[in-house]
């Protein structure tokens, strides 16, 4: 039996290798282990699932293991985007599990947890669940689903309706539709299909919003090497700015009138840009350690508390419930913002920036570029290479011993050890090295004043990950 371990944002395994019924079996019974010990909740649990293959049946095994260690379940009747699980755990004071490996490869699914307060449990609340994980033996015994529903145990819910009465509420949805605005949206065969039609009609033209476990042979990661077919769509249909999201539809990444990638970097600076001066919202700013550099420009201007945090969005989530968060997110586009959930939302977020298209009366491309006038130009870039272990390990020894002192020809002046290996260097840009929570993957990002010095400076790293002489250190 494969050990299971939660990365940054709770377990994922390669389904029939390591994310198996018996596995989500032990993982369900320390959920339960852990919402009993704890006390966090008397309300139990609401499930969701995603579009992947077996979803709904492993969905289903895990409110039959919640049910059999008594405690109560909700399950969602259809796919949900996992912001509405997370709305529904807020709503219902339990805790919300979520079936889905999010942006993973399509042969990957996982298991998330969130907290009664609508966000990702904190580290310690994993930190808990792990440490039950390690005293269950064998799997609970369970009563068929179907059973459990007609004795009560189990109760079904339309999670995906009440979620889109939480976005109508939460945006100004008649001042776009008056507009005129159109849109269109990449759900990338995932969950947030059919959502942000089902609230705006004819205004938005959809592209892969059908259900497919493979999601076109490519991952359901809103970054741009993924969106390759999207910028042609958007300027095809004439829409005014493009939608996109991951697998479970808690990330966002978006395309401009002209058919421009704009990345998570540069929709959160519109974020505290619109909140900030011109709905009059304050706030801390709080990113995490990969996020762009503008967002401190942009607090030093407007007077606002700047927090930098490890990545995962559960570290940012701890600050939206213990402070006064402005707005908050990280590289890998899960965003959020003050007066919605505290979670990432890309179908909320990607809306929020359609109002403020309207209410700013000019296009997305203007909008960014307004940023740059203001603040510099930011541009980023990164690279995921799949490699051995050994390598891995290799380089971010390396890294750490701080073996890399000069990059593309420019001196690293300091190294800061947050999360990974971040090079900082004489000219303002930097460099980060960090390996996958979920993967094995090593991440490595940059940040510079153009793009082409930003992948240049990932390049050069990239290209010593076979290093013999790195291996040898």
């Amino acid at each position: 039996m494969r050990p299971v371990r939660f990365g940054t944002d709770g377990w994922r395994a390669v389904i029939a290798d390591g994310y198996t019924f018996e596995n989500l079996n032990r993982v369900s019974q320390a959920a339960a282990r852990w919402i009993q010990q704890s006390g966090i909740s008397e309300n139990g649990v609401v499930i969701g699932y995603d579009c992947r293959f077996l979803s709904r049946e492993f969905a289903r095994h895990s409110a039959e293991v919640f049910a059999a260690m008594e405690i109560p379940v909700r399950i969602a009747t259809s796919v949900t985007p996992t912001p509405a699980v997370s709305w529904a755990a807020k709503k219902f004071d339990a805790v919300g599990i979520v079936i889905t490996a999010s942006h993973n490869p399509p042969e990957y699914n996982g298991f998330k947890i969130k907290a009664p307060f609508g966000g990702s449990a904190s580290p310690e609340q994993i930190a808990e669940v792990e440490e039950e994980l390690s005293r269950v033996t064998e799997p609970v015994a369970v009563t068929p689903y179907k059973s459990c529903l007609k004795m009560g145990v189990i109760r079904e819910l339309d999670l995906a309706a009440d979620y889109l009465e939480l976005l109508a509420e939460g945006l100004d949805l008649e001042k776009i539709r008056k507009s005129g605005l159109r849109i269109a949206h990449n759900p990338m065969f995932g969950s947030g299909m059919g959502v942000i039609r089902q609230l705006l009609g004819e205004q938005v033209s959809e592209m892969n919003h059908y259900r497919d476990p493979l999601f076109g042979g490519c991952p359901p990661e809103p970054i741009e090497k993924n969106l390759a077919e999207f910028p042609e769509f958007v300027t095809g249909t004439g829409s005014d700015l493009g939608i996109a999201n991951d697998g479970d539809a808690d990330r966002i990444a978006m395309v401009d009138e002209k058919g421009q990638f704009v990345d998570s970097h540069r929709i959160l600076s519109l974020l505290v840009k619109y909140l900030f001066t011109k709905k009059g919202l304050n706030g801390s700013v709080v990113k995490t350690f990969s996020t762009s550099d503008m967002l401190n420009r942009q607090a030093k201007a407007y007077g606002l508390p700047l927090v930098v945090t490890p990545i995962g969005f559960k570290y940012i989530a701890e600050h939206i419930i213990t402070g006064d968060v402005l707005a908050g997110g990280e590289e890998s586009g899960g965003l959020a913002v003050k007066g919605h959930i505290p979670e990432r939302d890309g179908i909320y977020i990607g809306l929020l920036i359609a109002e403020m298209v309207v209410a700013e009366g000019k296009p997305l491309s203007i909008l960014v570029q307004e940023l740059f006038d203001e603040f510099g130009p930011h541009e980023y870039y990164r690279s995921d290479i799949l490699t051995e272990e050994r390598k891995k390990v290799a380089m971010i020894r390396y890294c750490t011993q701080q073996k890399l002192k000069e990059i593309s020809g420019v001196r690293v002046t300091a190294w800061d050890t947050t999360d990974g290996i971040k090079h900082l260097m004489e000219d303002g840009s930097w460099l980060l090295v960090r390996p996958s929570g979920t993967e094995p993957v090593l991440r490595i990002y940059a940040e510079a004043s153009n793009v082409a010095h930003a992948r240049k400076l990932v390049e050069q790293v990239c290209s010593r990950v076979d290093d013999p002489g790195i291996l040898e250190v």
